[in-house]
């Protein structure tokens, strides 16, 4: 029994150093995290707040807790200075004198730095469809941006749009702009943009909507009938991607199409392309933009003036690029303390440099070297900050390159050919729905003009429109052959008929026919592609002629042409109109209204940017992979592992009740 006691007491203790083996491992592989670090919290731009949560996720495994609340520009500048949150997040700087007649902002001189910590492009995201299929590449010029939300133009089939989409048929649906309901930097940046370029639209809109004379830009939209008001991005963004908000366009972060998987405006560039805000096109377009590097002055340093960025006339440039700042303190005051500084200037350093590898995925433009530079120098101001000795070429931001200079910019794609002002438009999807293009017509697809070939119908007169000429014989003399003219058909061949006895009609030998033999009107049977081609039966449109055998023909390979009598023939040839009941022999399904068939298997019959079907295949037959036929082979592996599973489990025991019964013996 004692035996028996010191083998369980054996293997407890293994299996206790193998459990704290493993814990020891578990705690050796696990982030160290950093001492005095404490809870900081922000508020304020919805703008950047999807790249902001992406930043304070990825720092808790520093042991790095940041709360954030995206209320909007103006709120978090406000409780900045009241002292409630440890930092703010912004669109624009603080507003010493507002144009729009609200509060000035009046913070205390030398009590906070301004760093950019996010790139990215004001987005104009849509709900439409045509003919219940959304559509994906809108295009809108500038001016037609501000008349929509400022009520001058409110169908979406107004001319004026339809001018800018020039493949697309606009329906006649009432458009409903969304816009922000809490002070917002991005609408302050949308209305700086509509003041600077178009002016009389602006003003037009203040008068009408009672905010004059405060016709400045505003960081409160002016709402009037017809407009729905949200907060927040997420609020504008939410209610846009509604099922019953078809119809309505709202501005927001590029990002925020991106994670609803909706698309974007392409709007007008002063280059006269149309362009959305991907992250190399607003890193392109801020190599414009104009960065006060005043440091001596520390109410306007690193903030930003957008005026060259509207005119750029780079054919990428997304007039609606901008920066957004972290508001920093560099006083002591309110909530905030030294132990606090040390934690926001280890998240500022971390925002700087690894959270820009980010940028480009959710939406944003990483910061340039010259902005990640300027913004270390900020950083240091903060009170209890402990300064990193970072080599820039270390902070692995994608945009840098050696010399210094912006690689996302230099990368940054040419736009295509069909982008540009004109009549033609590309059929590509933008935004969250880049993979789902929307067919255009086929004068603005820019596709050359296919001509059907003409098919000529081998060798057959079709006998059911001419009846065999057949005359009467002239009497014969004395038995003679009388006169007969041989019947005007070149195929089937008919035989010549047998003269007459004593002038009597001669036997003719009738051709096969189809149907009434004594009328003369034969059935001629032609095989073509497969298939057999019976003259004399009606098909779709009135022509003669139709496969009589659509397995044998193929089905859906081609379109059937009136003209030549019902014959299949190549679609890649024909043009784009396949005939619905033979498409549907391979699970296509075709738009009434278009005429394009789209395939429910990948490549077969779906719409090319011209709108026309690529070739189709016939009737599919699928294929079974084969298995092996090793079934006895397989069974008998799995029995020998399993009688070898057995084997290791039951021997030990056995054996160990056979010696345990030994020595108790």
């Amino acid at each position: 029994m004692s035996t028996t006691k010191s083998h369980v007491r054996r293997r407890l203790l293994i299996v206790a150093v193998l459990f704290l083996g493993w814990c020891c491992v578990g705690t050796a592989a696990s982030p160290v995290v950093a001492d005095g670090y404490q809870r900081i919290s922000g508020e304020g731009s919805s703008w950047a707040a999807n790249a902001i949560d992406a930043m304070r996720v990825n720092v808790t495994q520093y042991g790095i807790t940041v709360d954030y609340n995206p209320s909007g520009s103006t709120a978090g500048r406000k409780d900045f200075l009241n002292g409630t949150v440890d930092f703010a997040a912004s669109d624009i700087p603080f507003q010493f004198a507002p144009e729009d007649g609200s509060a000035p902002e009046n913070p205390a001189p030398n009590s906070y730095a301004y760093m950019p910590i996010t790139a990215g492009g004001t987005a104009f995201m849509y709900n439409l469809k045509i003919n219940g299929k959304r559509v994906t590449n809108l295009r809108l010029s500038g001016e037609n941006v501000s008349r929509i939300f400022t009520g001058a133009i409110t169908m979406w089939n107004d001319p004026a749009i339809a001018a800018d989409n020039p493949g697309l048929t606009m329906p006649a649906r009432t458009i409903v702009p969304v816009v922000r309901s809490d002070g917002s930097g991005s609408t302050a940046q949308f209305t700086l943009w509509m003041i600077s370029q178009f002016p009389a639209i602006w003003t037009d809109f203040c008068n009408r909507s009672g905010r004059a004379p405060k016709c400045g830009s505003t960081s409160f939209y002016p709402t009037t009938t017809g407009m729905i008001a949200q907060s927040g991005d997420l609020g504008v963004a939410g209610y846009v991607a509604q099922g019953f908000a078809e119809g309505a366009i709202g501005y927001v972060n590029y990002s925020y199409a991106l994670g609803n998987q909706f698309p974007v405006v392409k709007v007008l560039n002063a280059a006269g392309f149309y362009t959305e805000p991907t992250p190399s096109n607003v890193a392109v377009s801020l190599l414009a933009a104009q960065i006060n590097t005043d440091a001596g002055d520390p109410s306007v340093y690193l903030t930003q003036d957008l005026s060259g960025v509207y005119v750029d006339a780079d054919p990428r440039a997304y007039a609606l690029s901008s920066y957004s700042y972290l508001i920093l303190p560099t006083v002591i005051g309110g909530q905030f303390n030294e132990a606090k500084g040390k934690t926001l200037g280890a998240f500022s350093y971390y925002a700087m440099c690894q959270a820009q590898q980010q940028s480009a995925s959710l939406g944003y433009s990483p910061m340039p070297v010259n902005l990640v530079q300027a913004s270390f120098d900020q950083i240091t101001k903060i009170p209890g900050v402990v300064v990193q000795d970072i080599d820039i070429h270390q902070c692995h931001n994608p945009t840098f390159a050696a010399d210094g200079s912006n690689l996302l910019a230099d990368q940054a794609p040419q736009p295509q050919a069909c982008d540009q002002n004109g009549p033609l438009q590309c059929p590509t999807g933008t935004g969250g729905m880049s993979n789902v293009p929307t067919a255009v017509s086929d004068a603005a697809s820019g596709a050359p003009v296919v001509t059907t070939p003409a098919v000529t119908t081998p060798a057959v007169t079709n006998p059911a429109a001419t009846t065999p000429a057949v005359s009467t014989p002239a009497a014969g003399s004395g038995g003679a052959t009388p006169g007969v003219t041989a019947p005007a058909v070149t195929t089937p061949a008919l035989t010549t008929p047998a003269a007459g006895a004593g002038g009597a009609n001669p036997a003719v030998t009738a051709p096969a026919v189809g149907g009434s033999g004594a009328s003369g009107s034969p059935t001629v049977n032609t095989t073509v592609g497969g298939g057999t081609v019976a003259s004399g039966a009606p098909v779709p449109g009135g022509a003669t002629g139709a496969a009589t055998d659509p397995a044998a023909a193929g089905a859906g390979t081609g379109a059937v042409d009136p003209s030549t009598g019902g014959l299949l023939v190549d679609p890649a040839a024909a043009g784009t109109n396949i005939d619905p009941s033979a498409a549907a022999s391979v699970g296509q399904g075709c738009d009434p209204d278009t005429g394009v068939c789209a395939a429910s298997t990948p490549n077969v019959g779906a719409p090319t940017a011209g709108g026309a079907a690529t070739q189709t295949v016939g009737a599919v037959t699928p294929t079974t992979l084969g298995q092996s036929s090793g079934f006895g082979s397989s069974l008998v592996l799995k029995l020998l592992v399993i009688m070898l599973t057995l084997a290791l489990v039951l021997a030990p025991a056995y054996a160990w009740r056979h010696y345990s019964s030994r020595g108790m013996a």
